[in-house]
């Protein structure tokens, strides 16, 4: 008795969105994102040059990429390591740095500096130092800690002797 092997003319649904993430992790791995593909007809050239060309395997890509609910650069480009919900959270943040004016400093160049003081009034301290413009440029961030004030400085001395002065005055 001879069994007959059942050929698939074309992958399944979950092959190609295998298949397709596999593509364009491959993408984002050697160019850092996806830079050519927008749509299930370019795919197509990939899926051609292992199945025949038909109209069946066409609609299995296109549902694939349906399935996938892929979000989309601003050009179009697929995202294939994010969700939707992902990107829109990036963009409020993208927002939200632009509006704040952020940007990255490093603190490896500046020297820590701490201000010991009572632990209930040095959110008061700290706040009245960061409206009295003599304290301007003397630091770059300052944190409240457990029982004082912890400083980054890249003007320690300057900082110090601003403190010291008022402290000892």
């Amino acid at each position: 008795m001879e069994r007959s092997i059942s050929l698939r003319k074309n992958p399944s649904r979950v092959s190609c969105e295998n298949t397709i993430r596999r593509i364009l992790m491959t993408e984002i791995l050697e160019t850092g994102k996806n830079e050519h593909f927008k749509t299930a007809a370019d795919f197509m050239t990939y899926f051609e040059s292992l199945y025949p060309a038909s109209d069946g395997l066409t609609k299995q890509v296109q549902r694939a990429i349906r399935s996938m609910n892929m979000p989309r650069d601003e050009k179009g480009y697929f995202i294939p390591n994010k969700t939707i919900e992902q990107v829109e959270k990036e963009k409020q943040m993208k927002y939200l740095f632009s509006l704040a004016d952020a940007q990255v400093v490093p603190l490896d160049a500046c020297v820590p500096l701490f201000l010991k003081a009572e632990p209930h009034l040095a959110p008061c301290l700290l706040q009245s130092m960061e409206e009295n413009p003599a304290f301007r440029e003397k630091y770059v961030t300052a944190v409240l800690s457990y029982n004082g004030i912890v400083f980054y400085t890249d003007c320690p001395s300057q900082l110090k002797v601003l403190l010291e002065s008022l402290i000892l005055s």
